[in-house]
């Protein structure tokens, strides 16, 4: 298997397990599975720590504003940096109430924090979280005295992210950092060993009871076999807070933004959580406190995403949402996103209809504590 065919896979397998799309997929295994068959997991001793003054869903529970600029794609469908600047000022001022940028910023990171920017590059240069959003933030948490040294972009893939350019070249001074990285073009360092091995945390662990063994050309992307996803070491121990920015795209007739981001770009062992166990892992992993406790704030990018075919880049699916979402919610704001990407899908002709199986993570999560999804309990502000 190439590894292109094996990250078509792991999409596939990820929008049929979302359920409800026209074509069914053909890993759709959690479909199936009754509810006394879904797998155990240790969630409730993620639950049983205490939560923190920034546990999500952190200041503003149930709050998402909404910013739509039709300028902020350009005639090449190219975002626009300027526009994308001004969006994510506003997102922030409103979410705030604040007038003042840099005051709306230290709402929730300080001089002091190293912040870990969470992007999204599995797209490729053409449906990865946009360099004009990524820059946006970045000028705004120096404009607020944040140094660029305490600045991370990260994910799990080393490779993904310098394909998507998301290199120390394009952001000097900040560190560029992933889980499953290589050396001289491998991923094994002179001991035999999975450099990534070295990149994550031991101590935390997500444990569910299902497994699948890789063959030697997969596990360098799993980076180990079994029934335990272990946390990196980046949001362990290397960053005290998470900007989460994932970019607005379909999974099926669910979607793949604040939840999904976080909790499978955060782990190890994941191509057995796709197939069998979609909607938990979003929200369960979530749950746990190098996340639950650090993610301060979701800014969702919706400049360009898509609306089938995802979480891959299928050209003839790519569309300009012109929006981003703001909130400290994760939750809320993938509610609101939902609507959006499905209301995209249904016009093109590809559900007939929204269904609630959609949501399940999101109804999880809820009731994990980590933000609303109850449509009718979101708070929506709008802008132009």
């Amino acid at each position: 298997m190439d590894r292109r065919k094996f990250f078509k896979v792991l999409g596939v397998s990820g929008a049929g397990i979302a359920a409800g799309s026209l074509a069914a997929s053909p890993l759709s295994a959690m479909q199936s599975l009754a509810p006394q068959e879904t797998p155990e997991t240790n969630i409730n001793e993620a639950l049983k720590w205490p939560r923190t003054e920034t546990s999500m869903p952190g200041k503003f529970r149930g709050k998402v504003v909404k910013v739509t600029d039709m300028k902020s794609v350009d005639s090449n469908d190219q975002p626009v940096d300027s526009v994308a600047y001004d969006m994510v000022a506003k997102g922030l001022l409103l979410l705030t109430g604040e007038k003042n940028l840099n005051k709306a910023w230290r709402q929730f990171v300080s001089p002091e924090d190293r912040i870990g920017l969470k992007v999204n590059p599995i797209g490729g240069p053409v449906l990865s979280t946009s360099h004009a959003v990524t820059g946006a933030i970045i000028r705004q948490l120096e404009e607020s005295g944040i140094p660029r040294r305490n600045i991370v972009i990260w994910d799990r893939r080393q490779e993904e992210l310098t394909a998507s350019g998301f290199t120390e070249e394009k952001y000097p001074g900040i560190r560029i950092a992933a889980t499953e990285t290589k050396e001289n073009d491998s991923f094994y360092g002179k001991d035999g060993k999975l450099l990534s091995l070295n990149n994550i945390d031991n101590n935390w662990a997500y444990y569910a009871d299902v497994e699948e063994e890789y063959d030697a050309y997969t596990l360098p992307y799993m980076t180990n076999q079994g029934k335990y996803s272990y946390f990196t070491k980046i949001c362990t121990r290397e960053l005290d807070k998470i900007i989460n920015v994932p970019i607005m795209k379909n999974a099926g007739a669910a979607v793949t933004l604040c939840l999904k981001n976080l909790a499978f770009g955060s782990i190890t062992n994941t191509s057995r959580l796709h197939k069998y166990h979609w909607h938990h892992t979003c929200a369960q992993v979530c749950a746990f406190p190098p996340l639950r406790d650090k993610v301060v704030l979701n800014i969702a990018d919706g400049l360009r995403g898509c609306y089938d075919g995802g979480p891959g880049a299928n050209p003839q699916f790519l569309c300009s949402y012109n929006t981003i979402l703001v909130g400290t919610d994760p939750v809320a704001v993938d509610r609101i996103g939902h609507d959006i990407i499905i209301g995209r899908r249904i016009a093109e002709g590809r559900q007939r209809e929204d269904s609630e199986k959609g949501i399940v993570k999101l109804k999880m999560a809820q009731e994990y504590g980590l933000g609303t999804a109850d449509k009718a309990s979101i708070e929506l502000i709008e802008a132009q």
